[in-house]
């Protein structure tokens, strides 16, 4: 904690003034009773000496402060009775404030790298709030005198807070309970007790004053979405509650949200209901993965003691069946499911013409809020040469219906990974390029290598650290030219399959016109709230933010929906401290919270714990005895910072840690909790046990022995 030898000496000096202040007594001196009897003495004084007095009482009270001593009350008391009302205000006003920020920097350097190491997951939340509320959060502390001071000023120290922020924020927050001691030292002689001073219905007036830097946010607050929207006239009557753009996952969700609570809304989707997911995402990749998988079975037959070799591969009939699979899920997302619900379904292009109206098929929906939720597209890099052939994407892939002999699928992330075994599997001569040192940069690189090495097991070509430069078409034959360590790579392909990532959709639909931000990142500049810098339009899913994920998605549609629909009356932060992923190859790569190359780069003292799935009785007798459960806590404790799952239904594995990491609940839950046997998920139970192990009591455990020892006889 205090590992640097500057910061222990400091600590030791500091830790020797407050004992010698406490054993020499001079806390006596600063009690309301001692400065009565002593209060002509110290008027003589005065009188004799008035700089001197005044510099000695200025230096003593901001070090009383400053070291968190008892007695500034008193001290207030005394510099009114001694200097009168006007040069004791002044006086304490500015100690105080510099005692104050003295405290807080001292317990900064002293604690805030410690606190900040040790708790930062859980002040991420608190951090952001005090960059950019900080000082409203202090003002309302300082102007309530029902908070004692200098915990203030310890607590505020662990935060990001700027000393200058804390300095004049503390000046102005104090002076008027400043005030009123000030005040009341100027009758010292009728003060019986320091809880007088504060009546009940001077904290009452206190505690009013104290909600003066709410109101006034809520004022500035009002003043911006009035200068937001003050061009754009106001409609007297509105035909919608909420209008949404885009019928994708968060589309669905935020309209299914408002119809439940009763309000008016429309939702408007230039294509299909479902949007990416439905179509050209989640579902046909997963039921595509499925016939890929069950292939793959097909060829291990006779280690399950089959015979008759592997199925032949109908590629036309794979793509089929995926179509077919989308085509189940369908209603789940359609017109008719949502109208029924009370949802105006509207096809066709929409265009924002003001915050208030929504232009669609010849008709101008005016709207109190709007959600946009018009997901993304994949990314197309501009390689040189890419243009003259037909190049697959995500998108497009679905139309497929021949098997490509060399498939080339430039990117190495999730989606990329996915399709290159999928493809390889049922056939293709598959090359996988990627200019990252690795494939899925965001998880481990002992996940990325297990993986690499499952893939050319199967026949893949993995190129990392290749960067494409350019495309030829070379007496008909396709040529990726990648650069590689300084040489140039040429890589032969029939079909390629861009999977570089995704932006998000922002153009097209009138938000240039009306100036809707955007962040560095493409995606629309959104609020903790997920408002645009309209306070009316907000956003959720792909176009606003980093995660493209379904499910997080769906969960951003909630808190976009409630705060668009009873935003005037209680707003809620989008949560996404947990954000859960699984990357659906074979095996499945499932994460949520810290991996431990995060850990590492970010000092955050933390454990490993591993559970290795060749161990789990089920995992062998299905035959997938691969992969392990990775687990991260904080030293000595059972805390769950993150977990990292690699093997056979990783994705459904994950599910009990996030509940676990969103409740609070740590690895002796888990492991006191009965799983059923045998199964899977008996695997996070053992990774519990194992952390169980790792923890046992040693030096109890060696007592007990001898115990069993003379049990025994």
């Amino acid at each position: 904690m205090f590992g640097n030898g500057k910061k222990l000496w400091i600590v030791l000096a500091l830790a020797l003034v407050v004992v010698l202040f406490f054993s020499l007594g001079l806390h006596h001196y600063l009690t309301l009773a001692e400065l009565k009897s002593r209060q002509a003495a110290f008027q003589q004084y005065y009188a004799a000496h008035r700089a001197l007095s005044l510099g000695l009482y200025f230096a003593l009270y901001v070090l009383v402060t400053a070291l968190s001593l008892p007695g500034a009350a008193v001290m207030t008391l005394a510099g009114a009775a001694l200097f009168g009302f006007w040069p004791a205000l002044l006086l304490v006003s500015f100690a105080s404030s510099i005692g104050a920020t003295l405290a807080f920097l001292i317990s900064r350097f002293l604690l805030r790298d410690w606190v900040q190491s040790r708790f930062g997951e859980r002040l991420q939340a608190l951090n952001a709030g005090i960059r950019t509320e900080g000082g409203f959060y202090l003002f309302t502390l300082r102007l309530v005198p029902i908070f004692p001071f200098f915990v203030i000023n310890l607590l505020m120290g662990l935060t990001p807070m700027r000393t200058r922020t804390y300095y004049w924020v503390s000046q102005i927050g104090m002076l008027p309970g400043t005030a009123v001691y000030v005040n009341a030292g100027t009758q010292l002689g009728q003060i019986e007790r320091l809880g007088g001073i504060l009546s009940p219905g001077l904290l009452l007036s206190f505690a009013l004053l104290g909600t003066f830097p709410l109101l006034a946010r809520k004022a500035v607050e009002v003043v911006r979405q009035r200068r937001a929207l003050k061009d754009f006239p106001r409609p007297k009557r509105f035909d919608y509650n909420l209008v949404v753009l885009g019928a994708g996952a968060a589309g669905l969700v935020s309209a299914y949200i408002a119809t439940a609570v009763k309000a008016r809304v429309a939702l408007i989707e230039k294509d299909q209901m479902g949007g990416d997911c439905l179509h050209t995402g989640c579902v046909p990749s997963k039921a595509l993965i499925r016939s890929a998988r069950m292939l793959a079975y097909s060829r291990r037959a006779e280690e399950f003691g089959l015979r008759g070799g592997a199925a032949a591969v109908d590629f036309a009939r794979v793509m089929e069946r995926v179509r077919e699979v989308v085509k189940k899920v369908e209603p789940h997302d359609s017109v008719e499911r949502y109208t029924a619900l009370g949802v105006d379904c509207i096809k066709g292009a929409a265009r924002i013409s003001s915050p208030y109206a929504v232009e669609v098929a010849g008709r101008t929906l005016t709207t109190r809020s709007i959600i946009v939720a018009t997901g993304a597209e994949p990314i197309v890099p501009s390689i040189p040469g890419l243009d003259q052939v037909d190049y697959l994407t995500s998108t497009s892939l679905w139309q497929l219906r021949d098997l490509p002999q060399r498939l080339l699928v430039l990117g190495g992330g999730p989606i990329g990974c996915e399709l290159t075994q999928a493809f390889a599997r049922f056939g293709s001569e598959v090359t996988q390029v990627d200019m990252a040192p690795r494939l899925l940069m965001r998880e481990d690189p002992e996940v990325a290598a297990f993986l690499r090495t499952r893939f050319e097991s199967e026949g893949v070509r993995v190129l990392t650290n290749h960067a494409a430069k350019e495309v030829r078409v070379e007496e008909g034959e396709n040529i990726l030219m990648c650069e590689h360590q300084g040489q140039t790579v040429a890589v032969p392909f029939d079909a390629i399959l861009v999977a570089v990532g995704r932006r998000a959709r922002t153009t097209g639909f009138g938000l240039e016109e009306l100036g809707v931000r955007l962040s560095e990142g493409g995606t629309l500049d959104a609020d903790p709230f997920l408002r645009t810098n309209f306070p009316n339009i907000f956003c959720a899913g792909d176009v606003a933010g980093s995660y493209q994920f379904t499910h997080i998605a769906a969960h951003q549609a909630w808190y976009a929906a409630i705060n668009a629909l009873f935003g005037d009356f209680r707003k809620f932060r989008a949560d996404d401290r947990l954000i859960p992923w699984c990357t659906f190859t074979d095996p499945e790569v499932a994460r949520v919270g810290l991996s431990e190359s995060e850990a590492r780069q970010r000092n955050i003292p933390h454990e490993v714990t591993r559970f290795a799935l060749a161990e789990l009785d089920r995992a062998i007798a299905e035959g997938e005895e691969h992969g392990w459960v990775k687990i991260l806590t904080p030293p000595g404790k059972d805390q769950i910072l993150g977990v990292t799952i690699v093997g056979h239904h990783a994705g459904d594995l994950l599910a009990e840690y996030i509940l676990a990491m969103k409740h609070g609940l740590g690895l002796n839950k888990i492991f006191a909790t009965i799983h059923p046997y045998p199964t899977l998920a008996e695997a996070n139970k053992l990774a519990a046990g194992e952390w169980k192990k790792a923890h046992a009591p040693k030096k109890l455990l060696k007592w007990v022995e001898k115990y069993h020892a003379w049990r025994r006889g």
